[in-house]
């Protein structure tokens, strides 16, 4: 593809690493953008070749939306791949598109809606726990709580009942890996798929039994049984289950356990947003198992979860791969080129973000529509994730039961450092003291 005007190689980094398999891949991409601006490449030792980054929201732009046919998802989802099978985070083409069209109505606000029992069951035990900390004036350990409540929160939805059956099965919550091992490596992702089989053997039973749910709510392996292809009628194979039920566990339970872990860091810093925060929430009746429609009226909390998410989104890097040659950034780029974009520097955009690195949840406030082609924690475009509103309901929810109850302060006020792997995460737990407000 030529264009007018266009250069044949953006200017090349003196570092060399592989984008996002690096602990310190994130602090290298500092001080490359601070040099050398929205378009560089990097050399990645492990693959012989150049990553391509750009950040300026006009190539987000051409690589999510106006010409995303172009792209396959690229490198960073060959590495999870072996985490999750060919779930709708990594697949590709034809089947991507029958996966999503099968997927899209289990995440409609009706079936949300008919969730909200778990998520306050899950949220009423973590602040049980809570109580009994604060009597004894122990503080918490607020990166484990979110883990283990938001992937308390997705097994459910996911499992029903079924959950205990496995339990028993194997004699402990067999999925506890995921909040007891903090690295996300190859030893990680075997143990990880070795569950394959467990989950497996759930979907069988469950289609033998007429793929119903095992309990009173609606539950994540009955829909996707259910579920039909609306131009074949034909449904996903105990495989293409499973693979999908791999892919919400970890996408559901990470993102939004990094979302809730930076919010309370973020409002245990700025009393003044705290302040605002509960003003908010002690205005509405309290609620045994608060409605989405009633979360959403939220506004102020709604704001402080997407300024989280602008400062810290999980998903910090985003790959894809030129299938024929584009022109990004003023810079001709190759076919089988490997793209990164980083939400993480495009949320911090100077043209764009006023303040950047402030917590300002204000700023949502007077949202614009090009503000939406720079905000982008959930992707974008075709691939703009799945799960948007159920996680940002999670958040919600915790915060109204939570924060209407504690004031959390740290313990420790040293710097924050980063882990910016797969998700963008914090290298140590953070732990809370916890204030009673009533």
């Amino acid at each position: 593809m030529n264009a007018p005007n266009a250069s044949a190689l953006p200017p090349e980094s003196d570092q060399q690493f592989d984008v996002g398999s690096t602990p310190d891949s994130l602090d290298r991409m500092r001080g490359i953008y601070a040099q050398l601006g929205d378009a560089y490449r990097v050399y990645a030792p492990g693959r012989h070749s150049h990553t391509w980054v750009f950040n300026h929201p006009d190539d987000v732009r051409r690589i999510l939306i106006s010409n995303h046919r172009n792209y396959s998802k690229g490198v960073g989802f060959d590495r999870i791949k072996m985490l999750l099978g060919n779930g709708i985070i990594v697949s590709e083409g034809e089947f991507w598109k029958r996966q999503r069209r099968m997927m899209q109505p289990t995440f409609h606000r009706r079936v949300l809606a008919q969730l909200s029992g778990i998520i306050a069951r899950a949220n009423a035990a973590c602040l049980a726990r809570w109580d009994e900390k604060a009597a004894r004036n122990e503080p918490v350990n607020i990166t484990n709580d979110m883990s283990e409540m938001t992937l308390e929160i997705i097994l459910r939805m996911i499992f029903g009942t079924d959950l205990d059956a496995m339990a028993a099965e194997t004699g402990d919550n067999p999925f506890a890996c995921l909040t007891e091992e903090s690295e996300r490596d190859i030893r990680f992702a075997y143990r990880f798929r070795k569950l394959t089989a467990l989950i497996g053997r759930c979907v069988a039973r469950r289609r033998a039994n007429g793929c119903e749910p095992t309990g009173s709510d609606p539950d994540y392996v009955s829909m996707l049984l259910q579920a039909r292809d609306k131009d074949s009628g034909e449904g996903m194979s105990d495989r293409e289950i499973v693979d999908e039920i791999t892919t919400l566990i970890i996408a559901g339970h990470e993102t939004t356990a990094s979302m809730l872990n930076w919010t309370w860091f973020l409002l245990a810093n700025h009393p003044q947003v705290e302040a605002k925060l509960h003003a908010e929430l002690d205005a509405l009746p309290d609620e045994a198992e608060p409605t989405l429609q009633n979360m959403e009226t939220l506004h102020y909390a709604h704001n402080v979860l997407r300024e989280a998410l602008r400062l810290y989104p999980p998903v910090w890097v985003i790959s894809r791969r030129t299938i024929e040659a584009d022109v990004l950034g003023g810079y001709e780029v190759p076919a089988n080129t490997d793209v990164f974009i980083s939400p993480f520097f495009v949320h911090r955009h100077p043209q764009y973000w006023d303040d950047a690195e402030a917590f300002k949840p204000e700023r949502f406030e007077t949202e614009t529509e090009h503000r939406k082609l720079v905000y982008l924690p959930f992707s974008a475009g075709a691939h703009h994730c799945i799960g948007e509103t159920l996680s940002i309901y999670e958040g919600l929810l915790h915060l109204f039961k939570a924060a209407r109850r504690y004031r959390l302060h740290r313990v420790d006020q040293s710097p924050v450092s980063f882990e910016a792997l797969i998700n963008l995460r914090t290298q140590q737990s953070i732990f809370m003291r916890l204030e009673p407000r009533v």
